[in-house]
C-alpha cells in the first residue's frame, strides 16, 4: 500500500470515528466507481486527486481547446476573427493528428509542423 494511501486511510478512520461521515447527503447508497474502472488500481487515487485539482491530462486538455476554438468560430462576427479562429483550429487540429501518432500523418515528415507554423502565423500556436 502506497504510504498516501495509508495516510488517508487513517484520516478517513479518524473522520470516522469522530462522526463526521454521520447524516451526509447519499449516507447508504452505493458509490459510482464505474468512472476509475479503467484506470489501475494503483493509480486511481493519484487520479481523482488531479481530477479534483482541476489538472487535465494534455490530450484532454487540447481536446477542450479545440471544442472552444470551434465554438468561437461558430459565435465569430467578422471574417478576420473567423480567419484567426480557423488558423487556430487547424492548427491545433494538426496538434492532435501529431499526438495520436497516426503514421500516415504528414506531421510525421521532418519539418512540416514548423512550415505549417510559419505559414499560419504567430497566432497559429506555440512555436
Amino acid at each position: 500500500m502506497w504510504l498516501i494511501d495509508r495516510i488517508a486511510e487513517a484520516r478517513i478512520t479518524e473522520a470516522r470515528e469522530r462522526g463526521e461521515f454521520d447524516d451526509l447527503p447519499g449516507e447508504g447508497r452505493p458509490l459510482d466507481l464505474e468512472e476509475d474502472a479503467l484506470v489501475p488500481e494503483e493509480l486511481r487515487a493519484a487520479y481523482r486527486m488531479l481530477k479534483n485539482a482541476g489538472y487535465l491530462p494534455p490530450a484532454l486538455a487540447l481536446r477542450r481547446e479545440i471544442a472552444d476554438v470551434h465554438a468561437l468560430l461558430a459565435a465569430a462576427q467578422t471574417d478576420e476573427a473567423r480567419a484567426r479562429c480557423g488558423k487556430r483550429l487547424n492548427y491545433l487540429l494538426a496538434r492532435l493528428g501529431t499526438q495520436r501518432g497516426s503514421e500516415s500523418s504528414p506531421l510525421l515528415e521532418a519539418g512540416y509542423l514548423e512550415k505549417l507554423r510559419a505559414r499560419l502565423g504567430p497566432d497559429a500556436g506555440p512555436a
